[in-house]
């Protein structure tokens, strides 16, 4: 069969500054889905794409599209309506943990389709996966039973949503077009459009740590993500979220698992339960929970429960030791002062090099590797005193972690200006 059109012609459209039509769109899309239109002809098209951008409606369709080349889902079935989250990832970034257990305890389904992490942030998969037991992969029909009692599932996508995303996603890691707003928008959205959750709440992350380092690009990615949400008929609303230090004392997976155990009984760091809190408000207003007390439900237990019944559910044993590592090094205080500086790339890859995360996406990650922060952004700390604790396997593996986490903290004679919030801005 002849093919409708030319990817070269598709290409050229693009590269001259022109907009691609519906039909071009649909139609190059499912060509690479099919093999037909070939990994360099795709990433010559993103890198125009990435050079010379897009319209509204070019992303819709091309979301859409996406959205076309595979299966989706549909909640309604479910006695519970359904509220979900998603981050454009950062560092320490174990809000998924606490938050779909408090909110699945007011009677709202949870799906929380997640990923792997990749370079410096963290994946909530390999997060859980430090617990024993714990499995990522369940079945369709086993997600709705877990949806159904306790209310939230954590696991990973199915390969049938929008499969044209992964390939597009695999080549964009690998040609430097991953940090452009209609390819993240559309990414982004077709999952969790094709995910069919009635409502959905954007931590859209800026900062040092986020894709976003810009509070303007963060807005307009928020602004783009909420429109394509609302056009395809899901609910959506994004909280601007700062990321320039980590989120939380812990960045790691069994590390940041133990931390938000704390927050599921009533404690944890104070950054981590103001955005637990902000978003699970979100996420019941727009599933029609007015009013919640969620900062009831943390500290009663009722969020407990829920998330050792979910942890259960999956196979894991919530009750088990989390795994540690090998070795441990501690940074302590050059001098006396303030913590003026903490940056939170240079935590993020820090932990990285120390086994947490992945340069590739076959590579294993270590349970036990990370960083244990024990002294806050504008902390006042005297010489000798412990900063961080770092955590590895691998004992040659310290010092290329330190050469990141080391120009990244700085001590002065003055307490810095804090941020009021976590929570920076709100697009509806």
């Amino acid at each position: 069969m002849a093919e409708k059109f030319d990817a070269v012609d598709v290409i050229r459209t693009k590269r001259d500054k022109q907009r691609l039509s519906k039909d071009q769109i649909d139609w190059v899309i499912d060509a690479y889905t099919r093999g037909v239109v070939g990994d360099e002809q795709m990433a010559a098209l993103n890198m125009a794409i990435f050079l010379n951008g897009m319209d509204r409606e070019e992303i819709v369709q091309w979301t859409q599209a996406m959205i076309d080349s595979g299966e989706t889902m549909s909640f309604a079935g479910l006695s519970r309506v359904t509220s979900d989250k998603h981050s454009t990832g950062g560092v320490g970034d174990k809000i998924t943990l606490p938050l779909a257990p408090l909110v699945a305890s007011f009677g709202v389904a949870v799906p929380q389709l997640s990923g792997r992490g990749l370079g410096h942030t963290g994946g909530t998969l390999d997060k859980l996966e430090s617990i024993p037991g714990w499995q990522a992969e369940i079945s369709n029909e086993r997600m709705m039973e877990i949806l159904e009692d306790p209310g939230c599932v954590i696991c990973a996508a199915g390969a049938g949503l929008a499969p044209a995303d992964k390939k597009i996603y695999a080549l964009r890691d690998i040609t430097s077009t991953v940090d452009c707003i209609p390819l993240i928008a559309s990414s982004i959205m077709s999952k969790k459009i094709a995910e069919g959750t009635a409502n959905l709440v954007l931590d859209v992350k800026v900062g040092s740590g986020a894709f976003m380092k810009d509070i303007d690009m963060a807005r307009e990615l928020a602004r783009t993500m909420v429109d394509l949400g609302t056009d395809a008929g899901t609910n959506t609303v994004a909280l601007l979220t700062d990321m320039s230090v980590p989120l939380g004392r812990t960045v790691g997976n069994a590390l940041e698992i133990r931390e938000s155990v704390e927050v599921l009984a009533g404690g944890g760091p104070l950054d981590v339960v103001e955005l637990t809190l902000a978003l699970a408000h979100e996420m019941l207003e727009m599933a029609g929970v007015h009013d919640a007390d969620v900062d009831a439900a943390l500290k009663d237990g009722r969020a407990m429960d829920t998330w050792k019944k979910m942890i259960r559910a999956q196979g894991g044993d919530p009750d088990a030791a989390l795994p540690t590592a090998k070795h441990t090094h501690v940074v302590t205080a050059e001098r006396d002062g303030y913590l003026t500086e903490m940056d939170a790339l240079a935590v993020g890859v820090a932990s990285w090099r120390l086994g947490a995360g992945r340069a590739r996406k076959q590579d294993p990650v270590q349970a036990g590797a990370g960083i244990e922060i024990h002294a806050g952004l504008g902390e006042k700390v005297a010489k000798g005193q412990k900063l961080f604790t770092l955590h590895t396997d691998d004992e040659d593996r310290f010092e290329r972690a330190l050469e990141s986490l080391n120009p990244g903290i700085a001590i002065g004679d003055e307490a810095p200006t804090l941020r009021s919030s976590v929570v920076l801005d709100r697009i509806s």
